[in-house]
């Protein structure tokens, strides 16, 4: 089987592949719906947050979209193609990237939000992946997008899944940093001083 086929048959066509990666999707999403809303939601309930809203989580949510048109796209015209082994390195990076998101805000716990903001009395997390990066949750963000372009087997998915990812979060993680450096103060400054905001050690 040539790689051309690889692609088509381990997503675009009919069979146990799609399948399993609709699973792997599946995760992803009900994750998002109830470990990242439904329960930071009740347990913010009865408490002040602070909250800047705006452009940002509109820019976050576009960010996804380009990042699926363009893997689909590019793997229907087989654009830069990856052999096999990138689909399940992909469906592998996806269940990952939840895996850290889902820790990152279980640690995080009441004060995990969808916007930038602060909660009344708010203490900076230095426990669990907050030890190492200071925004893992966007650290799970970015393997998710990046699975996603590996499972559609395309380099020019990978490089579209990493220029937007910077482009949409790289924006909003200078905000959230400067907007809780403003609110916590040297404490939090030091903190970031002390880590990488992405990968440990490295970005």
């Amino acid at each position: 089987m040539n790689t051309e086929m690889d692609i088509r048959a381990l997503i675009l066509h009919p069979g146990p592949y799609p399948l399993f990666f609709s699973v792997v999707v599946g995760i992803w999403i009900v994750s998002e719906i109830i470990g990242g809303v439904i329960i930071p939601s009740r347990r913010r309930k009865g408490r002040s947050v602070q909250q800047r809203q705006g452009r940002l989580n509109v820019i976050a949510w576009l960010d996804f979209e380009v990042v699926i048109a363009a893997s689909v796209l590019l793997a229907v015209f087989s654009v830069s193609v990856l052999p096999a082994w990138a689909y399940f390195l992909g469906a592998a990076l996806i269940l990952l990237g939840v895996t850290v998101r889902q820790w990152a805000i279980a640690v995080l716990g009441r004060y995990f939000s969808n916007v930038i903001g602060i909660q009344k009395g708010q203490k900076i997390v230095q426990s669990g992946p907050y030890r190492l990066v200071r925004h893992p949750s966007y650290t799970g963000v970015l393997l998710i997008q990046l699975g996603i372009a590996f499972a559609f087997q395309s380099w020019a998915a990978v490089l579209v899944a990493v220029t937007a990812f910077g482009i949409a979060y790289g924006h909003r993680m200078l905000s959230e940093e400067r907007f809780l450096t403003r609110e916590l103060g040297d404490i939090y400054a030091d903190y970031c001083r002390h880590t990488k905001r992405l990968l440990p050690f490295l970005l």
